[in-house]
């Protein structure tokens, strides 16, 4: 008992204490973290046809092994839903450089993307595609939605999916367009300027929830004139130009009749 008395009083026992606090802490994260999600099991044909794929279309700006340059993000790591949201919106192959990847129609089938996404899945393990239950809006909370959008996702892209301008000649695009499945894969692999939402900021039954406000916003105005939909700006302005417009103009014929 001397002997162990005497090693807690050494020098080095807080450092060994600390490694060891160091060490157990890693080891009940490692167990009880969630896992990262990763791609569908792809069968190897599919990842070699993805790979041909790559080879043809992408290696030119993202290198041969997808490690990508000083000015190239590297895909490895990214999951296969990056590339399926980034090919499927037609956003890559990129048409022209520019402040971002602008959407326009795909140049590959969904056999095609599917493969894309199995090969650069395969060189790491990242974000997967969601399920159709984790996109099913009708499974969703709208009204918690959203609160979620306007906390977290109102800034850019407007209080009901409308799209903003951004900085430096990029932009937030409108949401009421986009399909429940590329809304998720945007938040959970952050493109463009678009910040990560992973399960430990917006859990999975969350986004569901954002899936189910934007799809609402789909229906159109309860009634008269939706003005864009943007809120008190648009009806700030119709108040201001066209009501006292017309105020001014009445005061201006009132005058004119009593002289």
């Amino acid at each position: 008992m001397k002997a162990l008395a005497a090693r807690r009083h050494h020098r080095a026992a807080p450092v060994v204490l600390l490694l060891l606090a160091l060490l157990v802490t890693g080891g009940v994260y490692a167990v009880l973290a969630p896992s990262p999600a990763t791609a569908d099991t792809a069968s190897t044909a599919d990842i070699e046809t993805g790979k041909k794929l790559f080879q043809a279309n992408c290696a030119t700006c993202h290198g041969p092994n997808a490690e990508g340059t000083s000015e190239v993000p590297s895909l490895v790591g990214v999951g296969a839903a990056a590339v399926d949201f980034q090919v499927s919106t037609g956003r890559m192959p990129m048409q022209m450089n520019g402040p971002q990847a602008q959407d326009k129609p795909r140049q590959m089938n969904e056999e095609q993307t599917a493969a894309l996404a199995a090969y650069v899945a395969s060189l790491g393990p990242g974000p997967a595609i969601p399920t159709d239950e984790q996109v099913d809006p009708a499974l969703g909370d709208a009204s918690n939605g959203a609160l979620l959008f306007r906390t977290n996702c109102a800034m850019c892209h407007n209080a009901v999916g409308a799209g903003g301008a951004l900085s430096e000649g990029k932009w937030a695009p409108a949401l009421w367009d986009v399909s429940e499945r590329n809304i998720y894969q945007a938040m959970v692999t952050g493109p463009q300027s678009m910040p990560v939402f992973n399960d430990a900021n917006i859990t999975p039954e969350e986004k569901r929830d954002i899936i189910a406000f934007l799809v609402e916003q789909r229906e159109g105005s309860a009634g008269g004139i939706s003005l864009g939909s943007l809120g008190p700006v648009s009806e700030g302005v119709w108040a201001w130009v066209v009501g006292m417009g017309l105020l001014i103009g009445a005061a201006v014929w009132i005058g004119a009749k009593s002289s």
